[in-house]
């Protein structure tokens, strides 16, 4: 995390940041503890204090770290009642550990703010990615809730809800999608400190003050009630919830003023005489925008109401939001109520018009509600018109999904996946592996152009939940005008592929439009490149009729003694062949960048960054597409024929990245996934594996105890057990009392390797006349890999060895017993996943693993 940057000005940031600054400016204590989405707001207040930081009064809040987010809700509740200014963020599960203290700080009525990056509950899966699941269980606590929609929301909502809560005396909780908003990163004007205090007012913070328990002016609070008085208690405080929303809307109207950035607690958008209008909170207002203009200029009578203040619902402010003409009515919810007779914002929806057509007369129009992004799904245009399309509909579902095929239930609407919304934004999208720096350099690519003047940048960045060594997916937007998309590119005009085994795993070419520049990062000369292109993939580029380019990053960061960090040579590949800014510009800037990115590493790292970027163009060549129609060879298939049926079916295709188009018939109904998937899903991660030496193998065992992904195996046999062996399968004599007249093999499986070395660092056994070469060593994957992969295919089939026979109470006798823990999708080099491992070896199928949430939830399942 860096230090903050000016206090005002235009930067590109991500959702997280926009809230932290504000949240951190207006704080004398921030508890915090990591979860995800919502952790980097927690690290960036952590990281500001630690350089001393001062808050918009020119102190140092204090950072408290707990235990638990209950610990954080406690220290915060805490912290309250001494009269200071404070707040937290969280999301999902630590959500839910907080309500306890919720409901009493709102009780209470005291002032305070909870920033949430809205999340996903653990339900038959964890799922780290965004809903409204969250915040939607918190909406009985009595906090008031106040939703962002975007980047620049969350910075200004941040705002508002702390500006807010001091008049009230109601709690705030502020909340964004996770992810689609917390991750995003786009263009922000920031508030300065004198905005930031003219909102929040000294008056306000002394009433605050005044009210917290001291010895000076002893009061009781927090009593026990009984029957007699508990329910008058607890309806005395209705008043301030009652007077929030002008409270709020006050706020806003105080910060249109500073800034100029208007908002209502309720926004719609569309012709004045609109007949359909849809329903919706948070980022999903983007893509319900953008489809409401393209419906509108069309001469269809559609609008879009965005909803800001949910609690307490704001339905003086939402009715006048509704033009009188509306007629039928969707509302959308992130999330889902199991049995309820819709969900949350439905029904508010529904009670405010029926109210209002109970008491004013209003005309109660025909409302439907349906279910969309659950767990990050996407939520595009084309689905915000289906929705839309279905109050048409002869007899439209009263309860419905997007975005999935439903073929149980039949709750799911078809939308047109050619519909679009032409933004005149230029766009890009980057297929690369987790840890090769591409994310990195692509959000300083986005810095380096939103933050030009007159130029807008967005960037998202689709994370497997898998860790470091799984697909990363950039989606860069560039363009004159603010950048509102809030979906993933499907039509880019420059798809890179930073690592050239992903083009056997997905369809990378698929994301590009006609005629769109193609970037290869290819571990082959310009000349053969071509030859080396699955047969799909070269139909796909002649079809499209792209232009291809090539580098290898990999040689040239090796080179300069960076191996396996290409992102430096791929930006300015990028910036030379997207054309956003001049090259001669974009070349200092990506200069400037590494200065204050490396700069603190050494001049030595600067300058062969510097080094990188400036070799990286005379890399680059364009590839010759072939007219003619030569066959080249076919794409290997994600998984082998003989995997299960389950694995054909829904494994691979979720490999493959066509998971999103899964119906719901496909998925297990309570979670219960088969073990052992992960045999089958070969990812071919790593550019150097592992290659064992047997005529300086001491037999230690140390390379497979300590492989994180368990593709080192050991076995010891007898000869004949390997009669039939192929040619070059490698086996040394076995020093053993316990197996005598045994072989050994020691064995990798190439394609499950991630390249981490840590097999070859722990490997004691050297060679005496060649320092560097030791029993195991580190070898190019593409020179080795058909070898290694038929000797690993026998080696499999070599019996195991019986458990009776060795103990299991040593390094060597443990790796020859059979491990029930492999290929897992943890880190490479990871510290945990050996101990697993190894206690499936010791104790074979007798163990049951059950585990929290974390690592050991990724990785283990």
């Amino acid at each position: 995390m860096e230090p903050m940057a000016s206090s005002a000005g235009t930067v590109c940031i991500d959702g997280n940041e926009a809230a932290a600054r504000v949240a951190y400016a207006l704080s004398e204590v921030v508890a915090i503890y990591p979860i995800t989405p919502a952790s980097p707001m927690g690290e960036h207040a952590d990281a500001w204090s630690a350089v001393g930081q001062p808050n918009a009064w020119g102190t140092v809040p204090e950072i408290v770290e707990m235990q638990s987010e209950a610990g954080a809700a406690g220290a915060l509740h805490g912290a309250l009642q001494t009269g200071a200014l404070a707040t937290t963020f969280t999301a999902s599960q630590g959500l839910l550990l907080m309500l306890p203290n919720m409901f009493k700080i709102a009780g209470e009525l005291t002032p305070a703010v909870i920033h949430v990056a809205a999340r996903a509950l653990a339900t038959h899966a964890l799922s780290i990615f965004g809903d409204h699941s969250d915040v939607m269980a918190a909406r009985t606590t009595g906090w008031a809730m106040l939703c962002a929609g975007s980047v620049q929301e969350a910075h200004d909502l941040a705002l508002v809800s702390h500006a807010a809560t001091l008049r009230c005396r109601v709690p705030f909780l502020h909340f964004f999608d996770g992810f689609r908003t917390s991750h995003e990163v786009n263009r922000v004007d920031l508030m300065d400190d004198a905005d930031l205090l003219a909102l929040v007012g000294e008056q306000h913070i002394a009433e605050h003050k005044l009210r917290r328990l001291r010895p000076t002016a002893p009061v009781l609070r927090g009593t026990a009630q009984n029957p007699d008085v508990f329910f008058q208690a607890r309806e005395a405080g209705s008043p301030y919830h009652a007077a929030v929303p002008a409270v709020v809307a006050q706020v806003l109207d105080e910060l249109a003023e500073r800034t100029g950035r208007r908002y209502g607690l309720v926004d719609y958008e569309g012709p004045a005489d609109a007949e359909r209008v849809l329903v919706i909170m948070g980022s999903g207002a983007g893509a319900a925008g953008e489809a409401v203009a393209r419906m509108a200029a069309e001469g269809d009578k559609v609008g879009v109401v965005t909803v800001r203040l949910y609690r307490p619902f704001p339905t003086d402010a939402f009715l006048a939001a509704l033009p009188a003409s509306v007629r039928k009515v969707v509302v959308l919810d992130r999330t889902k109520e199991p049995g309820a007779t819709g969900e949350p914002l439905l029904q508010d929806v529904i009670t405010t018009l029926a109210d209002a057509a109970a008491v004013d007369g209003r005309p109660m129009p025909l409302v439907i509600g349906g279910r969309y992004g659950l767990g990050s799904k996407e939520f595009t245009p084309a689905m915000a018109k289906a929705a839309l399309d279905e109050l048409d509909a002869a007899t439209p579902k009263r309860r419905f999904t997007v975005g999935i095929v439903d073929d149980v239930s039949g709750s799911s609407l078809e939308h047109d996946r050619e519909f679009r919304t032409d933004q005149g934004s230029t766009s890009a999208v980057f297929f690369a592996l987790g840890s090769d720096g591409t994310v990195g350099a692509n959000k300083s690519s986005v810095k380096i152009i939103g933050e030009e003047r007159g130029l807008h940048a967005q960037g998202y960045f689709v994370y497997d939940s898998k860790k470091s060594g799984s697909m990363t997916v950039s989606h860069l937007r560039f363009g004159t005008e603010p950048i509102r998309s809030t979906y993933l590119i499907d039509q880019a005009d420059f798809v890179a592929c930073h690592q050239f085994v992903l083009l056997d795993r997905v369809d990378v070419i698929g994301v590009a439009k006609p005629g769109a520049t193609l970037l290869l990062n290819a571990p082959y000369p310009a000349d053969q490149v071509w030859d080396h292109l699955p047969d799909d993939v070269r139909d796909a580029i002649v079809d499209k009729g792209l232009r291809v380019f090539t580098i290898d990053a990999a040689d040239v960061a090796r080179d300069l003694g960076m191996p396996g960090r290409i992102n430096t040579i791929m930006q300015p590949c990028f910036f030379a062949l997207i054309g956003v800014l001049p090259r001669d510009q974009a070349i200092q800037a990506i200069k400037d960048s590494i200065e204050k990115t490396y700069g603190r590493r050494g001049r030595l790292v600067v300058e062969r960054n510097h080094q990188a970027v400036d070799r990286s163009l005379d890399a680059m060549h364009e590839v010759v597409v072939p007219t003619d129609g030569a066959e080249g060879r076919p794409r290997r298939p994600i998984v082998p024929q003989i995997a299960p049926d389950f694995v054909q079916r829904v494994t691979a295709r979720m490999l493959a990245g066509e998971g999103d188009l899964l119906p719901v018939s496909a998925m297990p109904v309570d979670g219960t996934f088969p073990t052992g998937t992960t045999t089958w899903e070969k990812r071919r991660l790593a550019e150097l594996i592992p290659v064992w030496e047997p005529d300086l193998c001491i037999d230690c065992g140390k390379c497979a105890i300590v492989c994180p992904h368990a593709v080192i195996r050991m076995k010891a046999f007898t000869p004949d057990a390997v009669a039939d062996a192929p040619d070059g399968f490698l086996s040394k004599t076995f020093r053993s009392r316990e197996l005598p007249d045994h072989r050994l093999t020691i064995q990798v499986s190439p394609d499950d390797c991630t390249g981490c070395s840590v097999c070859v660092e722990v490997c004691p056994a050297k060679d005496k006349t060649e320092v560097r070469r030791k029993a195991i060593n580190m070898r190019p994957y593409l020179e080795h890999a058909d070898v290694e992969r038929e000797r690993w295919d026998y080696f499999l089939g070599i019996p195991e060895v019986d458990r009776t026979a060795v103990a299991h109470d040593s390094v060597k006798t443990s790796q020859l017993l059979q491990p029930l823990f492999e290929f897992s999708g943890a880190c490479a080099g990871c510290g945990e996943t050996p101990y697993l491992k190894l206690l499936t070896q010791l104790f074979g199928d007798r163990i049951v693993v059950a585990n929290a949430t974390g690592c050991s939830s990724i990785y283990g399942g």
